[in-house]
């Protein structure tokens, strides 16, 4: 059964880049169906997006000018977003933004974790060469990734 099939998941930036790049952006429709971005988000993207993702609109736009004192705007408006929406999901890597969501009371998942949550579903099977494609692309990782992986597998093995 997949998990958070009742939320509203909302994407920042880094995740939506980091799997374009590789060309995984599908697990995260495979995952969660859709997902909602901002016209922020979208901007920072830089390319159009897949059908399957919408877009909304921040109703109040003061938060996004508080928030980008301290992280940056497509962070900002997603979290802005994501207090806006009950019952959502907020897929976010950046740590400082992460705090910050947390501290706004907000459930989030990043992309590692969004990547077990798919290898726990059985909607992939390799892992460990996505986190590779990830870490060839520069992309940011915790430091316990490899951790993480192995107690992932190590529980949960797919046929």
């Amino acid at each position: 059964m997949l998990s958070n099939l009742d939320k509203v998941v909302i994407s920042d930036t880094a995740c939506l880049i980091g799997l374009s790049n590789i060309g995984q952006l599908n697990i995260l429709r495979e995952m969660y169906g859709s997902i909602i971005v901002t016209s922020e988000v979208i901007k920072e993207y830089g390319v159009p997006l897949p059908e399957w993702i919408a877009i909304k609109k921040v109703s109040d736009s003061t938060k996004i000018t508080v928030f980008d004192k301290f992280i940056g705007p497509g962070e900002s408006s997603a979290i802005a977003l994501a207090m806006e929406i009950e019952n959502s999901l907020l897929i976010v890597d950046d740590r400082r933004a992460r705090q910050f969501a947390l501290d706004m009371g907000l459930e989030i998942i990043g992309t590692l974790g969004l990547l077990i949550q798919a290898y726990k579903n059985g909607i992939i099977q390799d892992i460990d060469s996505i986190v590779v494609s990830l870490r060839e692309i520069g992309f940011r990782l915790p430091a316990n990734t490899d951790a993480l992986i192995k107690a992932t597998k190590n529980r949960y093995r797919n046929p």
